[in-house]
């Protein structure tokens, strides 16, 4: 493993000796009651257009099949479907408390035919080789415990010409903003976890896994060395959030 991708290191509990895969597992299974409150709580509703605006990087090629990687509760499948009409979509992730959530959200909103989730992570996927039109993954790929292979087995299940879109955190540039963004991370978004999700851990891990993922042109590069072509990034929010978007 390279040195270049620290956050592969990075766990939630530093004490454990279970792989990273099993401790994200555990804690989004423990923080999935409240997960998807404190995504709106924490960052004002912003993340709800933080997701409509890497959606929109996929309107060009009208995917109708796409894989929503580390879907959690479905959040970005459920607006996938509404922005792009869509096919077909199926979520995956590690954490089947996050699945079971979301399912019952398609289950309200009567899309179960339209979205299927099922458990699974981004190194090992289990569909063929050019599958899909699209993959999105929003907030995941911090929590890949090899960066590299997660990408591999992304565009290995992309079609050709297929478009792979990343929502990730970063950190913001500008010095005033990055200071105060800095103690709202560190302080304030682990003590209101430990307030409403009684997991502290799984928000001081937010912050140490944003801290140490190479974000920005180095993102772009990994892409790059993966075999993507047409790779960007777009910085959102004054940098508190980019997209990345790449083809195969």
């Amino acid at each position: 493993m390279s040195e270049k991708y620290l956050h592969n290191k990075v766990v939630p509990f530093q004490t454990s000796a279970e792989t990273k895969k099993e401790q994200v597992a555990k804690m989004f299974d423990s923080i999935a009651f409240r997960y998807d409150f404190l995504n709106r709580f924490l960052s004002a509703g912003t993340d709800i257009n933080w997701r409509k605006k890497a959606i929109s990087q996929l309107k060009d090629i009208n995917p109708q099949q796409i894989l929503d990687v580390a879907t959690g509760t479905a959040d970005m499948a459920l607006l996938e479907i509404k922005l792009l009409n869509a096919e077909k979509i199926i979520g995956i992730d590690i954490s089947e408390k996050m699945l079971e959530i979301g399912r019952q959200k398609i289950d309200k909103q009567g899309l179960g035919d339209k979205i299927i989730l099922q458990k699974g992570d981004s190194e090992t996927i289990n569909f063929p080789d050019n599958s899909f039109d699209a993959v999105t993954v929003a907030f995941g790929v911090r929590n890949f415990e090899n960066l590299e292979k997660g990408l591999n087995e992304i565009r290995r299940v992309l079609k050709p010409g297929g478009k792979l879109v990343v929502l990730e955190f970063s950190k913001p540039k500008t010095k005033w903003f990055s200071r105060f963004y800095n103690i709202y991370m560190k302080i304030v978004a682990p003590q209101f976890g430990k307030m409403f999700s009684k997991n502290k851990e799984a928000y001081s891990y937010l912050n140490n896994s944003i801290q140490a993922f190479p974000e920005g042109d180095a993102f772009v590069e990994i892409l790059n060395k993966q075999g993507y072509s047409y790779t960007s990034c777009k910085k959102l929010s004054l940098g508190i959030c980019s997209i990345y978007c790449g083809s195969k």
